[in-house]
């Protein structure tokens, strides 16, 4: 299999890597976090610029027609920056569900402003008893003189308060757990009888607690046809899952790479603590958990790409591997660095955080697992 990346693909590695380089000092991100809005929106304003916004959107959606790889390249970069702009939540999850399920009109008046950077999006899936199941939904939908009528609540929407537009999953028909009968809606988010109950999350980021109490929506707001929902979330939760083991890589990469050289300069019993064997030991083993978290990370964003009959098979083992080795290489820098990896003044922390809520986000590694052996 090739894992080399074509001129193209080189080209947006290399201005991804030069924008967290040159604008995402460590200093300026941490100032970001703690502003209203979680996030720069003059980045943003870049982002859409340097097309990145559109980039894994179809050509007939405005999009330049690029794939899951591009969007795995960026995620990658992302992560070694700890980039905390909405781009998972907005174009990844959201904007690809409707690229693939939308009809003409949604795209033109959705992705066309979510590629220029004027919009943002949020996609409501989870609810309290379902942890990792999407089929599992209470939240109803029923018709009422030609709209629906949705009732409902929905758990850590993540980047519900910067959002304008929610997509919301709501049953039409069957029962609580079935596949069928569950329906796509997008809706916005100022309509009456929406309420948002938003707060910080562990790592940075911004989410939100979505009530939904006989909120009138038009039927032109239901995305695709009405109770065939689940296979058009189920592929944007995967492929979302690509792109958020992706930004883990990058973030694995910058810790333990930042781990070698701290134990190079630090000293105890008059040397470098990276000279007792132990700690080499336990350092090599960072870096294989690593590599095997990143080639299985090409691989399984190949067989996504190419349409493979195993490509589900393949990101469910890589969230495990990933999940596995998030855990394995942040608590390793954490304790290599000692008191120091905790503080707020550290990067190392922030990257064990981030890591830590990865693992749990479209399923734990006990569920990827459970998910692998059964397909």
């Amino acid at each position: 299999m090739d894992f080399n990346f074509n001129e193209e693909q080189t080209l947006i590695q290399s201005q991804v890597a030069q924008f967290i380089q040159r604008d995402y000092e460590w200093e300026k991100r941490q100032v970001l976090v703690a502003s209203d809005l979680g996030f720069s929106s003059e980045n943003w304003k870049t982002f859409a610029e340097l097309g990145w916004l559109g980039i894994s959107l179809s050509e007939k959606s405005g999009g330049f027609g690029g794939s899951a790889l591009e969007s795995m390249i960026i995620m990658e970069e992302f992560g070694k920056g700890l980039v905390v702009e909405p781009f998972l939540e907005t174009v990844i999850l959201c904007a690809g569900l409707i690229d693939s399920c939308g009809n003409e009109e949604q795209k033109a008046d959705l992705l066309g402003p979510v590629i220029s950077g004027e919009m943002h999006l949020a996609l409501g899936f989870t609810e309290p008893q379902s942890r990792f199941n999407l089929a599992d939904v209470t939240t109803e939908a029923k018709k009422k003189n030609g709209d629906y009528l949705v009732s409902g609540f929905k758990s850590v929407v993540m980047n519900g308060p910067n959002a304008d537009k929610l997509i919301i999953s709501a049953r039409t028909s069957g029962k609580q757990d079935d596949k069928e009968g569950i329906s796509l809606f997008v809706i916005d988010k100022n309509l009456e009888g929406v309420s948002l109950r938003n707060y910080p999350t562990v790592d940075g980021r911004r989410a939100s607690e979505v009530t939904l109490e006989n909120v009138i929506i038009p039927s032109s707001s239901l995305l695709s046809e009405e109770g065939k929902g689940y296979q058009h979330l189920e592929g944007a939760i995967d492929g979302a899952t690509l792109a958020i083991c992706a930004e883990a890589v990058g973030a694995m990469e910058v810790l333990y790479k930042t781990t070698v050289e701290y134990t190079k300069t630090r000293e105890q019993f008059g040397q470098a603590i990276g000279k007792f064997q132990v700690l080499q030991h336990r350092m090599v083993d960072m870096f294989m958990e690593y590599e095997q978290s990143k080639s299985l990370l090409y691989m399984a964003t190949i067989k996504n790409v190419e349409g493979s009959k195993d490509a589900k098979k393949a990101i469910s083992g890589l969230k495990y591997q990933v999940g596995k080795a998030a855990k394995f290489i942040g608590q390793q820098s954490v304790q290599l660095h000692g008191g120091m990896g905790v503080t707020e003044e550290l990067n190392v922390g922030h990257f064990f955080k981030r890591l830590t809520t990865i693992i749990t986000i479209f399923g734990n590694t006990d569920y990827h697992l459970k998910r692998y052996s059964q397909l």
